[in-house]
């Protein structure tokens, strides 16, 4: 998706359905979607594709498309194969990192997105301070987003993208999130980061989501 327009309207709807903004069951339309986000129908389009292929909404011929709703029978599947894609691309990350310093100019893009990446745990910060717990879940989400675009890997940021929006979608209908033990991890994982630790950063990312599945688990009703 090359369209800037059709990019920031998906990444609006796509958030507005992970954080229940948007619940499931809802019929979405060009005509509705193009007045609620004020765009046109072209890049409306471009997003109803986008989030189809990312299994957010279903979409059928005559019938529209339509929000499907979270699938909590896939919760270990799901943290099963983020665990593989977000170990490797922090691992990726951290030799970037480590790359940063060895060579003889600093990769601009790469370090506006440690600098956004830090702006993104400062307001954390200020969010657990301030008592405003609902605020934390859009910020986790650009947290893990912008560690996998500093890992340079398009491919596997796109993958993770959609698995991770899945798994947000449950942490949104149950209320599970950690909270300060979580964000306090995030701080350790780009500390290895910059210091360029890949394993130990591949390490504590693993330890991250296992705590954070085992809190999801606590949430969602379990098959008898």
């Amino acid at each position: 998706m090359s369209d800037p327009v059709a990019v920031r309207v998906t990444q609006r709807v796509r958030a507005d359905i992970i954080f229940g903004v948007i619940p499931p069951g809802t019929r979405l339309t060009e005509k509705l979607l193009s007045e609620q986000y004020e765009v046109s129908r072209v890049p409306v389009r471009e997003c109803l594709r986008a989030l189809e292929a990312e299994g957010l909404i279903d979409v059928r011929p005559y019938a529209g498309a339509t929000v499907v709703e979270p699938q909590p029978q896939d919760l270990d599947a799901l943290f099963d194969v983020r665990l593989t894609l977000e170990g490797e691309m922090v691992r990726r990350t951290a030799r970037r990192a480590k790359a940063q310093l060895e060579q003889n100019g600093p990769d601009e893009e790469w370090w506006a997105l440690r600098r956004e990446i830090g702006r993104v745990l400062d307001e954390g910060d200020a969010v657990l301070r301030d008592g405003r717990p609902d605020e934390l879940p859009g910020l986790n989400q650009r947290f893990h987003s912008l560690l996998a675009d500093m890992s340079a890997s398009p491919s596997l940021s796109g993958i993770l993208r959609q698995v991770s929006g899945k798994i947000e979608r449950l942490f949104a209908a149950t209320r599970t999130y950690r909270g300060d033990s979580a964000w306090s991890e995030h701080k350790e994982i780009l500390a290895a980061v910059d210091a360029g630790r890949d394993e130990e950063a591949g390490e504590l990312m693993t330890a991250h989501l296992e705590r954070s599945r085992t809190g999801l688990r606590r949430g969602v009703p379990q098959p008898e």
